[in-house]
Formats: structure tokens, sequence, C-alpha cells
């Protein structure tokens, strides 16, 4: 079993969209994939996911999946759109149920919208696995910042994290959001550092220190030996009293109102009104 990992940075969200292809059929998933989003017009643009998919089609790729590793609070999701264009499959955690209830809540979202995951194609439970040509993806639970976040372990050798945790010099996610808790998400990583040394650790984000560029990847050596946060000479309750005491200070994500509206339909729009037009909701004085 042999794949192919290819990375795409998102500048504006400091985002990474994943491209895995196995070796012996062309089958392709995209994991994680960004919709270009203008807040100041409100206008969805898909400049960054046309090139991405024209790379796939340029390569003879088959693209059979979209794997979600969470509902993303800093950007909004190109999933629906690649749906439409490619019939790919939409994968996410089955917790994103959860995810939906709360959300459906804050925003108000009314009887239309079932918070049941209709809107995935495949909700995948931990442990579960799923194939891609000869490559296998197993689901393993990692909640802590999210209740639904999975990481994706690829052959046994490279995992997709999504938020779960950073590049060393960055650290670990945030665990504020509703549904988050810092034990759990301790918790979580231990799993992900358990899983042997030489395997890779694929980041959803980066957010280099000046004079550092972009990392896509880091091994599970060196998040146990220099992860600002969890590595392994940091102990659970000082982890959880960092984690606290830091996310008490941080602002609210840019992005944090629009993406998660998108996010828990699968990256589409909410349903347009009687002039043809989608809104997206702005509660005030509630988060």
């Amino acid at each position: 079993m042999s794949h192919q990992i290819q990375s795409f940075f998102h500048e504006d969200t400091f985002t990474f969209t994943h491209l895995l292809t196995d070796d012996a059929t062309g089958q392709a998933a995209l994991i994680d994939p960004v919709l270009d989003f203008d807040q100041k017009s409100g206008r969805t643009a898909t400049a960054f996911i046309d090139d991405i998919l024209q790379k796939v089609e340029q390569d003879g790729l088959s693209l059979v999946y979209v794997l979600e590793t969470h509902a993303h609070a800093d950007h909004l999701t190109s999933a629906d759109y690649i749906r439409h264009r490619t019939r790919a499959k939409i994968v996410i955690g089955s917790p994103i149920t959860t995810v939906q209830g709360t959300f459906k809540k804050i925003f108000n979202e009314g009887e239309r919208f079932l918070p049941d995951g209709h809107q995935f194609d495949v909700l995948i439970q931990d442990g579960e696995e799923i194939r891609l040509g000869d490559t296998v993806i197993r689901a393993m639970a990692t909640p802590g910042h999210t209740p639904a976040c999975h990481s994706l372990i690829v052959n046994d050798s490279d995992v997709f994290v999504g938020d779960t945790i950073f590049a060393p010099d960055v650290g670990s996610a945030r665990c504020d959001f509703p549904g988050g808790d810092a034990e759990t998400l301790w918790q979580s990583v231990r799993k992900l550092m358990a899983l042997g040394d030489e395997v890779v650790l694929h980041l959803c984000h980066d957010y280099p220190p000046e004079g550092r560029d972009i990392v896509s990847s880091v091994t599970v050596a060196e998040q146990r030996k220099n992860n600002i946060h969890m590595k392994d000479s940091v102990s659970r309750d000082d982890f959880i009293r960092m984690r606290s005491e830091r996310d008490a200070q941080l602002d609210m994500p840019r992005l944090i109102l629009p993406s998660l509206q998108v996010n828990i339909r699968a990256g589409a729009l909410p349903e347009a009104e009687d002039n043809g037009v989608a809104y997206l909701k702005l509660p005030l004085n509630l988060l």
C-alpha cells in the first residue's frame, strides 16, 4: 500500500487543504478544503479550490472523497462545491450531529434545518475504516477542540489531525468552543503521540512565528520533544491550567459566525430567501 500527499496553503485563513492519492488506482481525496470568502463584501469564490481541482484533473486522478476532520470555525469549507463538481462523497465524524444541534440553536435555524448529519454523505465512527483504492483510512476520534473532531490515519504512517495539534512552536488548539474540553484534548493528543515516533502528522493550519517558513507536517517524535504545550515533559494538570488561562484571553476567530453556518451544512449556503439571495446571520450579544 502506497500513497502520496500534497498540501496547499490558503494564505488568508492559514489553512492547509491536503490532496491524498492512492498510487495503485489514482483514486484521491481532499482533506479540509477551503472556500474563498471575503467577509467585507459577503462574497464567496472558488479560485483556490479550482486550482487544486484543475491539478486533480490534469493528473488524471479520480476524486472519491472529501474528508472533513471537523466543523471548522476559521474558514468556510468548499466540500459542497466539490461534491457538485466531482460527485465526491463528503465524510465527517458522526458526532457532527452534536455540533449541528448546538449551532442550530445559536443561529435559530428553524425546523427546516435538521441536525441529523444528512447534509454529509458518510458519517464515520471512531475506529471505522474507509478505503481509497488500496489505501486504508482509519478514523480516530480526537475530541477536545470540538466534540466532533476525528483524526484520519492513512496506512498507519500518516495522520490528518485537523486542529487537534499544531506545529511544535505553535502548540495546541483552543478548547473553549461549545463542547470543547482541555482534559479531553489532552487525552486525544496522547492517543496521537502513542501512534509511533515516525508517524507523520499533517496539520490543518500553521501560524508560523516571524522568520519561520510554513510547515504542513511534523513527526510524532518532534511533537513529543518540542511541542510548547504538549511535549512529554508537560503534565496533564499543567496543560489544562495553561489551556484554560490562555483560552480565556483569546478573541473569537474572525470567520467563526459565517463559517459555522456554512460548515454545519457541509459547505452549502443557507437556503435562499424569496429574492433568491442567501443570508448569513449575526447573533447579537450572544457569543
